[in-house]
């Protein structure tokens, strides 16, 4: 069983940046893909960033491409997602999952990331 605690969250002024990190433990001696979903009141979970389990491979959302970076320290078990150019839209709170164990051969992002969540951590961006 996969444990996910995420950190970072908080209030930042439009154009500012956050870093979120993502910390696993328990069962990660195998290979999980990971990644980033956020949600706000009466909206669905959308998919923001993923990565694949050795980080060589990574996917956007359309609307952060080029303003935020997920990257991995598989040494630490962590996953950040760097969120620069913050705007007010990008206001909700952000989930952590992690999709695994996988085999060798599936170092890409899956279309379906959701074995395990975290708590969620708030970001909050004022205009």
């Amino acid at each position: 069983q996969v444990q996910l605690v995420e950190s970072g969250g908080g209030l930042v002024q439009a154009g500012g940046s956050l870093r979120l990190s993502c910390a696993a433990s328990g069962g990660t001696s195998g290979r999980y893909a990971m990644g980033w979903f956020r949600q706000g009141p009466g909206k669905e979970r959308e998919f923001v960033a993923g990565i694949s389990w050795s980080g060589g491979s990574t996917s956007y959302e359309d609307s952060v491409k080029g303003r935020f970076t997920i990257s991995r320290d598989n040494a630490k078990n962590t996953v950040y997602l760097q969120m620069n150019s913050l705007k007010p839209e990008d206001t909700d709170v952000y989930y952590c999952a992690a999709e695994g164990p996988l085999d060798y051969w599936r170092d890409y992002v899956p279309a379906i990331l959701d074995d395990y969540w975290g708590q969620g951590t708030r970001v909050t961006v004022s205009s």
